[in-house]
């Protein structure tokens, strides 16, 4: 069975780095999806994003807090679009920012993999609790059938994400303390390409930062929040990939999902577009 980190870069050379996240806000949904139960609505919309967007990416990121909001019809409806995102070829990220020890995260990380759950291909982790709070969700990952890969927070596209981040640890900032764990934590994972299956979520707000963590991270794929409607541009994630054009997935929500106005009749033609102009502009900027 192919390494995690294999399948994220096949679906990389094929349809580009553009990841489409899935933050299905019941006030943006079109007017007509808007009549029918919340649950029902956002999976009625996120299966037709996932068709329109098939032809422009290859990576989807549903946000699991925006169907968890609807109780059992929300989780109805992620684990109804995690398994139409499989059947149609996508590579998954369910971006639950998961992070516990013990038993706890032994638990979350069988959810987030499990054939008759989720079943995602990857899935966001908070190192905070340290190595053994990673640990579970990394044995969970190689352990699965396919191999399940992680993302782990290191350098946040929020404002305030530089309250811990950015503070020193014997003169380093703590972010980079990460970025060290998690080029050690990607041992036993790498693929033939020589990337690991413990990636880095890395924003797009920071394009210099992000520059210097591919350097420090040549194996390590990136998750690049921030791009689009959060202000990054292109020409901000360009130094998160390597020469080679692979290395990072980079994600837009609410840039490609919601274009338009829930009145406008030509919402999914939006979308469409939106979609392929996401996609031209990231696979100039990886030199793909």
């Amino acid at each position: 069975m192919s390494a995690f980190a294999d399948r994220l870069a096949e679906a990389v050379r094929r349809d580009g780095p553009l990841c489409v996240g899935l933050d299905p806000r019941f006030e943006m949904l079109p007017a007509y999806c808007r009549k029918f139960p919340p649950g029902v609505a956002i999976e009625m919309f996120c299966l037709k994003v996932l068709e329109l967007v098939r032809p422009f990416c290859g990576v989807v990121k549903p946000q699991a807090a925006f169907f968890e909001l609807f109780g059992p019809e929300g989780f109805s409806a992620m684990q109804s679009v995690l398994w139409r995102a499989r059947e149609l070829g996508f590579v998954t990220i369910l971006d639950a920012k998961r992070g516990d020890i013990a038993s706890t995260a032994t638990a979350y990380a069988g959810a987030a993999f499990g054939e008759d759950v989720w079943n995602a291909d990857a899935l966001t982790v908070n190192p905070y609790l340290g190595q053994d709070a990673i640990e579970p969700f990394i044995r969970a990952a190689r352990e699965a059938a396919p191999p399940r890969g992680l993302f782990v927070l290191v350098r946040t596209s929020n404002p305030g994400g530089g309250l811990f981040q950015n503070a020193l640890s014997d003169g380093v900032p703590f972010f980079r303390r990460v970025a060290e764990a998690v080029v050690d934590w990607n041992d036993g994972g790498t693929g033939e390409r020589g990337f690991g299956d413990v990636g880095a979520v890395v924003g797009a707000t920071h394009p210099k930062e992000l520059g210097e963590l591919r350097a420090a991270m040549p194996g390590v794929w990136f998750l690049v929040p921030g791009y689009g409607a959060q202000g990054g541009t292109a020409e901000d994630v360009r130094t998160a990939f390597r020469p080679d054009g692979l290395g990072a997935v980079v994600s837009s929500s609410r840039g490609v999902v919601f274009p338009f106005r829930p009145d406008d009749a030509d919402w999914e033609a939006q979308i469409v577009e939106a979609a392929r102009k996401a996609r031209a502009e990231l696979r100039s900027a990886s030199g793909g």
